[in-house]
């Protein structure tokens, strides 16, 4: 009986993480995209070995989740669902439209977020544009087919969710990887 009590725990943190979801599905999606977001990056930058965190990056990826992370994904799949429910036009459309628009703007306002010029931004879009969207195409495209097709809607998000936090993870690296060598 001593696991019951973090089980109970972790039952009634999920179960309110869900009739949020319910009950405010745009807040509760910011919100929980900008805490993801802000952790991924916190992993990325740890498993790094940095000495000193990044404050600017956390802030930046912090924000865009809770402005952009959950807000544009949750209309965006509204609309495609009012269009079709086949999970491979979902999917299609998702990997083919949204997809490279939504690399663009996260991988520009980043850089923005973080306090870098326009034209930094720019520059930063330019290197790290095609490396990034080939690789959510390869690496994320069957997961986000299995979320589609054969997990149940009500947890479609959550994992959504775990799939991002381990994507931010590989957005932050690869970002501080193009920015250190920018500097050096």
């Amino acid at each position: 009986m001593a696991f019951s009590k973090p089980t109970h725990i972790i039952y009634n943190l999920v179960g309110a993480y869900f009739e949020s979801l319910y009950e405010n599905p745009l807040k509760t999606k910011a919100l929980t995209s900008c805490v993801i977001a802000t952790l991924g990056n916190l992993a990325s930058q740890r498993l790094s070995g940095v000495k000193y965190l990044n404050q600017d990056s956390l802030i930046a990826f912090g924000l865009f989740g809770l402005l952009f992370g959950g807000t544009i994904p949750h209309y965006f799949y509204k609309y495609v669902q009012s269009i079709t429910r086949n999970p491979l036009g979902i999917l299609l459309i998702e990997r083919l439209m949204y997809t490279p628009c939504f690399q663009a703007l996260s991988l520009y306002l980043l850089a923005r977020f973080e306090g870098h010029s326009d034209e930094v931004a720019r520059k930063q879009v330019e290197k790290l544009y095609w490396p990034i969207l080939t690789a959510n195409w390869k690496y994320l495209t069957l997961l986000q087919f299995i979320n589609i097709k054969f997990v149940p809607p009500m947890l479609q998000v959550l994992v959504v969710n775990l799939i991002g936090f381990l994507w931010v993870i590989f957005l932050a690296n690869k970002r501080a990887k193009v920015q250190r060598s920018t500097r050096g």
